[in-house]
């Protein structure tokens, strides 16, 4: 029987998740480097060095939150991939499309911080993590279509990985429009849910959905 050269390409799991590690690393390594420590040559004592730090508090927000983002993202593509026998060509690029989505949030935290009481910031943000769950919804439906799961995978299983997506993509829609009456709102609503996704109890509300 003739093998065809797609039939080959992008089939390995591992090799996903390194590429997938390595980037999500220099991502989140690269967050922290944008933000800059205050010029020597402005600070003469310590009252001015205190402001100079409280002048950082946005970026250091940003931060925070962009962190919690990657982390959140890093997770739930790790759920996918646990859950895979083995992958495709297809497959293989939509994850590629996933981690441009990462390699940008660096750009989107930085936009945000330098701009952080304007909507369009903030909006262009949140167009990244539309981005980064868009992909990986597709990513999941991909898998599902091609039969590339795991035999011993539940159908529940299969479900919760969806279901989770399609939540936390609509919490984020919400925090994204409350930058109609402030951008500080959105951002900590924001953060707030990150945070509950991230340290939620095993049993907890969110652990449900």
């Amino acid at each position: 029987m003739k093998t065809f050269y797609h039939q080959l390409a992008g089939t390995s799991v591992e090799r996903i998740s390194a590429l997938s590690d390595g980037i999500f690393g220099v991502a989140m390594t690269l967050l922290i480097l944008e933000v800059r420590v205050p010029l020597k040559e402005g600070i003469h004592n310590e009252g001015q060095l205190l402001r100079a730090l409280t002048a950082l508090a946005p970026q250091l927000v940003t931060y925070l939150m962009s962190l919690l983002t990657l982390g959140i993202f890093w997770m739930g593509q790790q759920a996918q991939l646990n859950q895979l026998a083995h992958s495709d060509r297809h497959l293989t690029w939509i994850h590629i499309a996933f981690l441009f989505a990462v390699v940008l949030m660096p750009f989107s935290t930085r936009l945000l911080a330098e701009f952080i009481m304007f909507r369009t910031a903030l909006l262009f943000y949140w167009g990244n993590i539309v981005l980064l769950g868009t992909m990986l919804f597709f990513s999941w439906r991909c898998a599902r279509l091609g039969r590339l799961i795991k035999s011993d995978v539940s159908p529940e299983a299969v479900r919760a990985i969806s279901r989770r997506i399609v939540v936390a993509q609509g919490l984020y829609a919400v925090g994204a429009s409350l930058c109609i009456f402030d951008t500080y709102l959105s951002i900590g609503f924001i953060v707030l849910l990150q945070l509950l996704f991230a340290i939620s109890p095993d049993k907890g509300i969110l652990e449900r959905i």
